[in-house]
């Protein structure tokens, strides 16, 4: 059974950092792309930062470059998200996600874990 399970959110204040974790377990963990998203109240769900199979390569949208790091332990099938700097805009249930496409597409999420930055 495929299941995917976020932690580390909760409420920060602006500035100060959290690091959140997906722990994995059912499929092969090393040859899937791991992302994280986040969806924000009335918004459409955004990603915020991708790693490849090897972590060798990390992409980041505008609004979170330089500010989070994406990371991967494939010993432990957990992907990481730090997020330092954070801004009120960064409010959103944040997902992970698994990605790989092997002759056809297998994708797989994780419930989410709440990130609140307020004051």
């Amino acid at each position: 059974q495929v299941q995917l399970v976020e932690s580390g959110g909760g409420l920060v204040q602006p500035g100060k950092s959290l690091r959140l974790s997906c722990a994995t377990s059912g499929f092969t963990f090393r040859l899937f792309t791991m992302n994280w998203y986040r969806q924000a109240p009335g918004k459409e769900r955004e990603l915020v930062a991708t790693t490849t199979t090897t972590g060798g390569t990390t992409n980041y949208a505008d609004s979170v470059k330089g500010r989070f790091t994406i990371s991967r332990d494939n010993a432990k099938n957990t992907v990481y998200l730090q997020m330092n700097s954070l801004k009120l805009e960064d409010t959103a249930l944040y997902y992970c996600n698994a990605r790989r496409y092997y002759l056809k597409l297998y994708e797989y999420w994780g419930q989410g874990t709440q990130v609140t930055v307020s004051s």
